[in-house]
């Protein structure tokens, strides 16, 4: 499928766009690793924030204290939540489940 026909401009505006998702996503996740903030104000903040929403809940997960990629997961397999649904996705017993766990 070819890419969509785009302005200077609007490629432009979309790279920034992009830019901006990978800064505040990186910001989000170095967050959680420095217990800066908690799973339960990510997903406070996921309902608010489209940015935050769009964060792959593996990502999420390896993003934790004391988390690496094998830990995590074994932790969502476990769950029966799929590392690369995002927070939007998300349901509220899964919620629970990933709070319960941390």
């Amino acid at each position: 499928m070819p890419a969509p026909k785009m302005t200077d401009e609007q490629r432009a505006r979309a790279l920034a766009r992009a830019a901006e998702a990978r800064r505040v996503r990186a910001e989000v996740k170095q967050l959680l690793k420095t217990g800066s903030l908690t799973l339960e104000e990510l997903f406070a903040r996921a309902e608010e924030d489209e940015l935050i929403a769009g964060i792959k809940v593996g990502a999420v997960v390896v993003s934790m204290p004391r988390m690496g990629k094998i830990k995590a997961i074994r932790l969502l397999e476990e769950l029966g939540i799929d590392e690369k649904k995002r927070l939007r996705g998300l349901g509220s017993r899964q919620k629970e489940a990933l709070l319960g766990s941390f």
